[in-house]
């Protein structure tokens, strides 16, 4: 099935279940996904799609825009343009593209970088904690969060997808998780720690969350 929203065609995938409600998603930038009752019609569907297609216009853009932000390589907050040239087995910079030999090498790159630059930040900003247990540092790509301080078992646990971030923010969530050694919670007592070793934290969660 096919719908018109902007004056462009777009398909529409119908996934029929038993839920009441309907539901639509963005798969890419020209097609949508319709999850509704069974009992639903064609027609009711397109006439949904009609009444909702500012909103739908919207899903669609969002999911361009992201599928664009996906072709990049980003490495510490810049976007870089992948070049797999099959020769390239240590991967290297060259101020807008990235060259590596294959997928596999550019992902082993990634996780490499993590774990050197991740430490070596860590490093640097733990001198000015005092009184922090021993711990230790594991790297795992997180899909709601950032950083986990486990006091249970004294680990540290940060997400992967920093390294695509500015430096200062991964600073920011190093410091936010060693600030639990002092606070479990997140109480005003906790991100008076938090301000003292980074003072424009607000403005640190607000990028992140963009």
């Amino acid at each position: 099935m096919q719908a018109i929203i902007n004056q462009k065609a777009i398909d529409v995938l119908i996934e029929r279940k038993q839920n009441k409600n309907v539901y639509i998603r963005a798969v890419d930038d020209h097609t949508i996904k319709v999850t509704c009752n069974r009992l639903i019609l064609e027609r009711d569907i397109k006439r949904l799609i009609e009444n909702n297609e500012k909103a739908i216009l919207k899903m669609l853009t969002l999911k361009a825009q992201e599928e664009e932000k996906k072709a990049y390589f980003w490495y510490l907050g810049k976007p870089y343009i992948p070049v797999l040239d099959g020769t390239s087995k240590t991967p290297y910079f060259d101020g807008t593209h990235i060259y590596a030999k294959d997928e596999k090498t550019l992902q082993k790159f990634y996780q490499k970088e993590c774990f050197r630059i991740f430490q070596s930040e860590l490093e640097r900003i733990l001198p000015s904690f005092t009184n922090i247990p021993f711990f230790t540092l594991k790297i795992r790509t997180m899909k709601t969060r950032w950083g986990v301080n486990n006091r249970g078992n004294n680990t540290i646990t940060l997400n992967s997808e920093l390294l695509k971030k500015d430096l200062d923010l991964l600073d920011y969530v190093i410091i936010h998780e060693l600030c639990h050694f002092y606070e479990a919670n997140h109480s005003d007592r906790f991100w008076r720690h938090v301000s003292e070793f980074y003072p424009h934290y607000k403005e640190a969660r607000r990028r992140l969350r963009q």
